[in-house]
């Protein structure tokens, strides 16, 4: 899976060979198709590796650190996705091409619809812990404002429109004022 990774992220989609997937992950394309079935396979289960990492990037945490307060968390999770690190740059871009083949895949599309609102979700959740008393509906759209413009922002980073300063300076903005307007 870090090597589809690496392959979607380096090549896109669209150039994703299952001889340079097998060639990066050291075994024959064979056992490739043997796992994956099928190039939809791969991305699917890429999609669900790159999931799982980004959890695990924007949410371990030193285990005798104190813990974070809700907001502290919020941030945290949030600002994590735009970090220069070689893993957060290919699962960013990763991501970046899943969603944009998954405009020309049926099936990419629901997965990716289903990806996208479990973190919606979380982010909601967060949002939820900061402001307690605040409707559902509320967090959900705060949340999808604020993973939305996540998504656009490390996009721009990505592709060198961006500097990654003023994109974390931007988040942290907008978690500022989706917070403040759930306060209301």
């Amino acid at each position: 899976m870090e090597a589809a990774a690496r392959v979607i992220a380096r090549r896109g989609v669209r150039g994703l060979r299952v001889e340079e997937l097998a060639a990066e992950a050291g075994v024959s394309t064979a056992l490739i198709y043997y796992h994956f079935k099928d190039r939809t396979g791969i991305l699917r289960q890429t999609l669900e590796f790159i999931n799982d990492r980004a959890e695990r990037y924007t949410t371990e945490r030193d285990p005798d650190a104190p813990p974070l307060s809700p907001r502290e968390d919020l941030d945290h999770t949030l600002l994590l996705e735009l970090q220069d690190s070689a893993e957060v740059r290919e699962n960013s871009t990763a991501w970046g091409e899943l969603r944009a083949s998954a405009v020309f895949d049926d099936a990419l599309r629901e997965d990716l619809a289903r990806a996208t609102l479990v973190w919606v979700q979380e982010i909601a959740e967060l949002l939820g812990r900061v402001r307690p008393m605040t409707p559902a509906t509320a967090l959900a759209s705060a949340a999808e404002r604020l993973t939305a413009l996540l998504e656009g922002l490390s996009m721009r980073w990505l592709s060198g429109s961006l500097p990654l300063a003023h994109a974390r300076a931007l988040m942290a903005e907008a978690i500022e004022v989706e917070v403040a307007r759930l306060g209301r």
